[in-house]
């Protein structure tokens, strides 16, 4: 690996740390043959959200699609660290990074503002943003053919769970994803009775997905599986407090902290 290389992988770790600590976790508990990949997927799929969310993101949906076009471009004839690393991982484990334009295209509905109007419709979404995913992972993390499509899911459950979570967040950013929840009710100081039988509703789904994943983990190889559990309990957390909260995603705080950190290590033992 050339020194540009490396700085490559250095730089995609960076970012995995400061901007996802409880997933950078996580893929410590991988092999360590499989952290840099994970990495520099981390760092491309980051950046490409930067484009949309971020605070220095184009002013216009017409300027930030542009940017994820010219970002894909990169695929192509990598300049950014985070291409440039994983292009050269794609080359290593033999991920299909083909699943990358589902992803893309669930980036540019973000250019503008969402409104989920059905099941259907966010379950296509979250197949692209999440799912492609955890099909590259499920490729990378060697688990059986058969198993991957489920991995997808489990990159769905992940989803599913932050949207949950960011209900507040993403509607300062003119987003509703939960197609059961009334944008009317999203700028009250706590959640009124309806928003949380929508959120509940979702709740269960989420853990559903969770459930459904099972066979996959556990026919993962030996090595990778520590942490992929340690990432679902992580997430499973994050519903926990939800829950806990009585589903009221504006009013209590549900995002994780320190004092969840030996929880989640807890939960995440076979």
């Amino acid at each position: 690996m050339t020194p540009e290389l490396q700085d490559a992988y250095e730089a995609c770790r960076r970012v995995h740390r400061r901007a996802d600590p409880i997933y950078y976790w996580a893929t410590r508990r991988l092999p360590p043959d499989k952290r840099p990949a994970t990495h520099a997927l981390y760092g491309y799929v980051r950046h490409a959200d930067e484009l949309v969310d971020g605070p220095l993101r184009a002013h216009t949906p017409e300027a930030r699609r542009a940017a994820l076009d010219a970002w894909e471009a990169e695929l192509g004839a990598p300049s950014h660290p985070a291409a440039f690393a994983l292009l050269d991982a794609a080359g290593r484990h033999a991920l299909p990074l083909d699943e990358l334009a589902l992803y893309m295209r669930s980036m540019r509905t973000d250019c503008a503002p969402v409104r989920m109007r059905s099941d259907d419709e966010l379950a296509a979404y979250m197949d692209g943003s999440a799912g492609s995913v955890g099909r590259i992972m499920a490729a990378l993390l060697e688990v059986p053919r058969r198993h991957r499509g489920d991995l997808g899911r489990l990159g769905v459950a992940f989803q599913l769970t932050n949207f949950v979570r960011d209900v507040r967040e993403d509607w300062v950013l003119d987003r509703v994803y939960l197609p059961d929840v009334d944008p009317a009710d999203l700028g009250r100081p706590s959640a009124s009775r309806e928003l949380r039988a929508g959120v509940a509703r979702e709740v269960r789904r989420a853990r559903e997905l969770f459930r459904s994943a099972a066979p996959a983990i556990t026919a993962a190889p030996a090595g990778v599986r520590p942490g992929i559990r340690m990432a679902c309990a992580a997430y499973v957390r994050v519903l926990d407090r939800v829950e806990a909260s009585g589903f009221d995603v504006l009013g209590a705080r549900t995002r994780l902290g320190a004092r969840d950190v030996p929880h989640v290590l807890a939960a995440a033992r076979p």
